[in-house]
C-alpha cells in the first residue's frame, strides 16, 4: 500500500499544445492518503480515465510528476509500479478454470501454494466465486467474468494500489449494489489503496471515502460524499450531486440578502456586493411549496414516486425541482416558494463564495 502524490500533473493528446484548451487534464495537484478510498467522479471524457491511466503507468504525461511514498515513478513502466488494475469490461483466461484465474498473479510472483490456496478462497468466499471455483471461464456470462476480474485485483496483499476503471459497467443493476458492499468490505478488511473511476454518482458516494469531482478535465473538488452534497465548491458539483441535482437562481447579492426578479431573499449572512455572474444555488430538498411566503412559482409537473413527491416548476424563467415527503398535501394555492437561508449557497462566476467572516 502507498500513499499517491500527483504534482503539476497536466496531460495533452497533442504532439505540441500550445494552450490550456489543448489539455485534456489541467494540471492537478492531489495526494491520496495510504489505505484510503477514493472516487473519480464525472461525466463522460472528463478526464478521470486519462488520470487513472498516468497513475498506473499506461500514459506518461505531458508534465508534471507521480509519486508513490514520495519515490518518482512518472517514467517508470507499470510492472514497476506494483498495482492492480481492473478494466470496465472483463479480462479473464477463458482456458482457466476461475480458481487458475484468482490464483494467476501470485502463481506468476512464485508465491507458496499453501499461501495461494487461502488467498484464493478467501477471496472467492468474500465475492461469492467459491461454488465457481473448479469452473473454466469460458462459459460464464459477463457478469461472472467481471468478477473474477475484481476478485484478482484483490488477490494480492502487497499491491501498492488498485485502480478501478468503471468495473461495474457490464454489471446487471440488480448486482453492482452487492459488489459495490464487497469492495467496500475488502477494503475494510484488507486496507489497500484504492481509486475508482465512475460517472455514477451512487456508485462513488457509496464506495469512497472521498470522491474527487471533475469536469472538462479539471479537478473541481475533493471532499466527503457529506461535503459535496452541502457545501459544493463549483455549481458543476451542485449540479452533478444529487437527484434532482442543485437549483440555481441568478441573482443579485446585497450584504445578506439577494434579490431574485425584484423579490428579496433573506441569506442568512452576508456575502457583500458580487459583481459577475451571481446565482444562489438550493438543495431541492430544502425549499418547500406555500400559499403566502417565499418566490412566485409556476408549476409544471408533479411525480408521485412512492415515498416522495417530485415537484418541477419556473421561478422567474429559472427551472426549480423541489422534494416532499409522500405524505404532503399540494394544494391549488400553493404557487410560492420558500427558501430556507441557512441552506443557500451562493456562487460567483460558476464558483462557491463564502460570507463574510466564514473561515
Amino acid at each position: 500500500m502507498a500513499s499517491i502524490t500527483l504534482q503539476n500533473l497536466a496531460h495533452s493528446y497533442a504532439p505540441n499544445p500550445q494552450g490550456e484548451a489543448d489539455f485534456a487534464l489541467k494540471e492537478v495537484n492531489l495526494k491520496w492518503g495510504d489505505g484510503e478510498a477514493y472516487a473519480l467522479l464525472g461525466p463522460s471524457g472528463c478526464g478521470k480515465t486519462t488520470l487513472l491511466n498516468i497513475m498506473s503507468g499506461l500514459l506518461t504525461p505531458t508534465r508534471g510528476r507521480v509519486l508513490f511514498d514520495e519515490r518518482d515513478v512518472t517514467a517508470a513502466p507499470t510492472a514497476e509500479r506494483n498495482i492492480a488494475q481492473v478494466f470496465q469490461f472483463p479480462v479473464v483466461y477463458d482456458t482457466m478454470s476461475v480458481r487458475e484465474n484468482l490464483a494467476f498473479p501470485l502463481r506468476n510472483r512464485g508465491v507458496d501454494a499453501g499461501i495461494i490456496a487461502a488467498r484464493v478462497d478467501r477471496i472467492a468466499d468474500m465475492i461469492g466465486l467459491t461454488p465457481l471455483l473448479g469452473k473454466k471461464a469460458q462459459g460464464l456470462g459477463a457478469d461472472l467474468k467481471q468478477k473474477i476480474s475484481l476478485g484478482r485485483g484483490m488477490v494480492r496483499d502487497d499491491v501498492n494500489a488498485i485502480l478501478f476503471d468503471e468495473p461495474l459497467t457490464v454489471i446487471d443493476p440488480h448486482l453492482k449494489w452487492e459488489l459495490r458492499t464487497q469492495l467496500k468490505a475488502l477494503h475494510r478488511e484488507f486496507g489497500h489503496t484504492m481509486v475508482y473511476v465512475t460517472h455514477d454518482q451512487t456508485e462513488a458516494l457509496t464506495f469512497a471515502d472521498k470522491v474527487v469531482v471533475m469536469n472538462e478535465g479539471r479537478v473541481l473538488q475533493i471532499g466527503t460524499p457529506q461535503e459535496l452534497f452541502e457545501t459544493p465548491a463549483h455549481r458543476f458539483v451542485g449540479y452533478f450531486i444529487g437527484s434532482p441535482g442543485m437549483n440555481f437562481l441568478p441573482a443579485t447579492i446585497d450584504g445578506a440578502f439577494a434579490s431574485i426578479g425584484g423579490e428579496r431573499v433573506d441569506l442568512g449572512k452576508s456575502y457583500g456586493s458580487l459583481e459577475g455572474a451571481v446565482e444562489i444555488g438550493i438543495r431541492p430538498e430544502f425549499v418547500k411549496l406555500t400559499s403566502s411566503n417565499g418566490l412566485p412559482l409556476e408549476i409544471n409537473r408533479i411525480q408521485d414516486a412512492g415515498r416522495q413527491k417530485f415537484v418541477n416548476g419556473n421561478v422567474f424563467g429559472a427551472e426549480v425541482n423541489i422534494v416532499m415527503d409522500a405524505s404532503e398535501a399540494i394544494d391549488a394555492g400553493m404557487t410560492r416558494l420558500a427558501i430556507e437561508p441557512a441552506k443557500i449557497s451562493v456562487f460567483q462566476d460558476g464558483w462557491r463564495v463564502e460570507p463574510k467572516g466564514a473561515e
